[in-house]
């Protein structure tokens, strides 16, 4: 069962929200809060597995609210605007995945499915810019090129499937190979370069150009 927390600072939004993950039978609402400062302690109380979070909130905005619970569940980043500025932000703070709420339902529940499974999603539409703006930023990822001279064919072509915006399966189905091979191939190279998780992959793969 994935047990999900839901922060936003508008009622009906979080209604919806709850309606949508409540109609998953593998799926159950672990609680909602009204801002970023609720939002912290739900999760730390509740430990749910995915936490859908809205950047702007009163009293604790959701940056900072990510910032300090990234390490106990795995943050969606819920936003109005494909490129809202804050996005950016929320994404370096530890967030695995950005969506925008207007994006249909199955949208929201294939987010909350990938990132449960441990994987990143950001909406297709805004991927290749958000990580042009990252690599503009001067605190961005270093280009790490020794460390990425240390990965293996396959563990390049994997990281450039996964800078597309592919899941495991995806690239299993594109590489012809398991999903337990890709998910062992990521794992391998998240190692080698010394990443957090598979955001952080996206953007130097993109600063190292393997995600044309």
């Amino acid at each position: 069962m994935i047990r999900v927390a839901i922060a936003d600072d508008q009622a009906l939004v979080r209604a919806g929200f709850r309606m949508i993950v409540q109609t998953q039978p593998d799926m159950q609402v672990a609680g909602e809060a009204g801002d970023g400062q609720e939002a912290i302690d739900l999760v730390r109380r509740e430990r749910p597995d995915v936490a859908l979070m809205d950047i702007r909130m009163p009293r604790v905005d959701g940056i900072e609210a990510t910032r300090q619970v990234a390490g106990i569940t795995r943050i969606v980043i819920l936003t109005t605007f494909e490129l809202d500025e804050y996005v950016f932000d929320a994404l370096a703070s530890g967030a695995s995945a950005f969506l925008l709420k207007a994006a249909p339902p199955e949208d929201l529940i294939r987010a909350i499915r990938v990132v449960a499974g441990g994987e990143a999603l950001l909406a297709p539409s805004v991927t290749k810019r958000l990580i042009e703006e990252f690599a503009k930023r001067p605190e961005r990822v270093s280009r790490k090129s020794k460390e990425l001279d240390t990965l293996t064919e396959r563990e390049r072509e994997v990281l450039g499937e996964v800078a597309r915006g592919f899941t495991n399966a995806e690239i299993a189905a594109r590489l012809h190979v398991s999903e337990t091979t890709v998910k062992t191939h990521v794992a391998h190279l998240l190692d080698k370069l010394e990443l957090r998780d598979r955001v952080q992959a996206v953007i130097l793969a993109y600063e190292a150009g393997l995600a044309g």
